[in-house]
């Protein structure tokens, strides 16, 4: 499977979604789509921008635009996380990478003084076409919903 890129559409992808059912690129046609990666449920820098896109889920609804967050938790796991930050919309489980690798997000990163391959905070705005329009890579939380949302509404 090709790596996204900017300007070209977004190979059609599936994944389960935090409710059961299976997301499909496609089922966001004629709406922008954020996703948004994140390393890990329940973590202090995850669980902020989580709550930023919750808090900005009017907004980006008024801008036509879906959001949805990634990362390689179990379906358990962010149906914990969903319901704990009263989260609007559903997160994707990528307990297979198969969504990581093709938005390239899976880095070397070093824990606690040890080499480890995760995920590195990046989010992703889908035009209603299915173009690949915005990308943000090594993200810091910190009024990064806010720039996103921009993003959106310019579309």
């Amino acid at each position: 499977m090709s790596k996204v890129t900017i300007g070209k559409k977004v190979p059609a992808f599936s994944a389960t979604q935090s409710d059961g059912t299976t997301f499909k690129l496609a089922d966001a046609r004629g709406k922008h789509l954020v996703l948004y990666f994140y390393p890990k449920d329940m973590t202090p820098g995850c669980t902020t921008e989580s709550q930023d896109f919750r808090d900005l889920c009017a907004a980006f609804c008024k801008a036509q635009t879906e959001i949805l967050g990634i990362s390689r938790d179990s379906l358990a796991s962010h149906v914990r996380f969903r319901d704990k930050e009263k989260l609007p919309f559903e997160l994707l489980s990528d307990t297979d990478e198969k969504l990581c690798k093709l938005f390239d997000v899976i880095k070397e990163k070093n824990m606690y003084g040890k080499k480890v391959m995760g995920i590195e905070r990046s989010t992703f705005l889908i035009d209603a076409a299915g173009v690949l329009r915005h990308e943000w890579r090594k993200v810091k939380v910190a009024g990064h919903a806010d720039d996103v949302l921009a993003a959106a509404k310019a579309l």
